[in-house]
């Protein structure tokens, strides 16, 4: 199955663009980028319908988990320990 390509829009700093413009043929500019970016980006491992993303995906959506982290989190952040884990020793 073939996948329908998205359009995005872009915006690049102005001698960059021109520079593109003049080395890159119009027809060929979506399938440069494209190769760009494959080659740039790290592949895809998870799947949008793996079940274990859906169920992350669902946890990050819940109000009650979201309120209840956001109180963790403010219980915790004066916890005594200073950023290497050790209590009490300076930071340098």
């Amino acid at each position: 199955m073939v996948e329908p390509t998205v359009q995005l829009l872009v915006r690049l700093p102005g001698p960059l663009a021109r520079r593109f413009k003049r080395r890159v043929a119009v027809r060929h500019r979506s399938k440069f980028i494209e190769r760009l970016l494959e080659e740039a980006l790290p592949p895809e491992e998870i799947a949008d319908d793996d079940p274990l993303y859906q169920a992350a995906l669902a946890v990050e959506t819940d109000d009650r988990l979201t309120s209840e982290m956001v109180e963790w989190e403010e219980a915790t952040v004066a916890d005594g320990l200073d950023g290497d884990g050790i209590r009490g020793k300076p930071t340098a």
